[in-house]
């Protein structure tokens, strides 16, 4: 497994589990086998409602041997209904209370959404509170004063290394001019109908590496009714051309891509087979004419817009 050094000074692996969608009666046997297996890089969150099961996979397989916890990097997110300064801690120690761990390697804000407060003691995981005409209540909290109680995380020895996700080039520009502790990460959906250039330049420009989280496109979201009317990338023709000249599968040929664009990855399966399968991405190499061609698969569809009705198909995060 190779790993990539954040602006933080931390070690990452490029290649990480997924844990969106994998459900609480699966998860801590998936993360047992996936320790098994070689995996150290789990990429969890408050709102995917597992980690209490996923802590509890953490701590048998360090009390067994498996694993060390300098060995693993374990990432999680601060929900939107934590963004005011007062609440930011309050959501760490709940998620660090589930993943039974001291600190967590990095700690990112979720979205760039600030949702009204719900106690983590009144409903956990509180995802988004709705009013009477179905839309989201919103909370009057500004990102800089979020960030700011995320540097706080690090001065507490919490987290040791804080991003964001879902952060598009005029919010990282408007956070760079106020960051004390720049962010090491920004997570973002990417694959080869998303590839987003520029913000990919400019996380480059600011020494912040980018994490592509549902690699594999439209798979991910199909269960969620998203709607799509254009054939899955992974069943094109180039892709899987490309993966026979490997002897790779089409999967391995989208995770290899986003890694030589200089990105981690973190795809989601609880197979095994298909967790051997992710992490097999680093004996081959694609040329440089194989990438220029997967970059032109470009549509810039995206399947996540947070699913708000009044973001849906907008530019918000575009």
């Amino acid at each position: 497994m190779e790993s990539v050094t954040l602006s933080s000074g931390h070690s990452m692996p490029l290649v990480g589990l997924g844990c969106w969608k994998i459900e609480g009666n699966v998860a801590k046997e998936t993360i047992r086998t996936a320790i098994k297996l070689g995996y150290r890089h789990f990429d969890c969150a408050a709102d995917y409602g597992n980690e209490a099961e996923i802590g509890a996979a953490l701590q048998e397989a360090i009390a067994e041997g498996d694993v060390t916890r300098k060995d693993l990097f374990i990432t999680s997110k601060l929900w939107n209904t934590h963004h005011a300064k007062e609440h930011v801690q309050e959501a760490i120690e709940r998620t660090l209370s589930d993943l039974r761990l001291d600190y967590v390697d990095l700690y990112l804000i979720h979205f760039p959404l600030a949702m009204k407060y719900v106690p983590v003691t009144e409903k956990y995981p509180p995802g988004a509170q709705m009013d009477e005409n179905g839309l989201p209540q919103m909370a009057k909290v500004p990102i800089q004063e979020t960030w700011q109680a995320m540097e706080g995380l690090v001065d507490a020895g919490l987290a040791r290394s804080i991003g964001v996700a879902n952060f598009n080039c005029i919010l990282i520009t408007d956070l760079m001019t106020y960051a004390r502790i720049p962010p090491a990460v920004d997570q973002v959906e990417s694959h080869p109908y998303l590839v987003q250039p520029v913000l990919r330049r400019l996380l480059s420009r600011y020494n912040i590496h980018m994490t592509a989280y549902s690699p594999f496109g439209y798979p991910s979201y199909q269960v969620l009714g998203v709607p799509f009317d254009s054939k899955n990338f992974l069943e094109l023709d180039l892709v899987q051309e490309i993966g026979a000249r490997y002897g790779k599968t089409p999967a391995q040929v989208a995770l290899r891509w986003n890694v030589q664009k200089g990105c981690s990855v973190v795809p989601k399966t609880v197979t095994p087979s298909r967790l051997t399968e992710n992490m097999s991405i680093f004996d081959f190499k694609l040329t440089d004419e194989e990438v220029s061609a997967i970059d032109a698969l470009d549509k810039q569809v995206r399947f996540n817009n947070v699913g708000l009705p009044f973001v849906w198909n907008s530019p918000l995060f575009d």
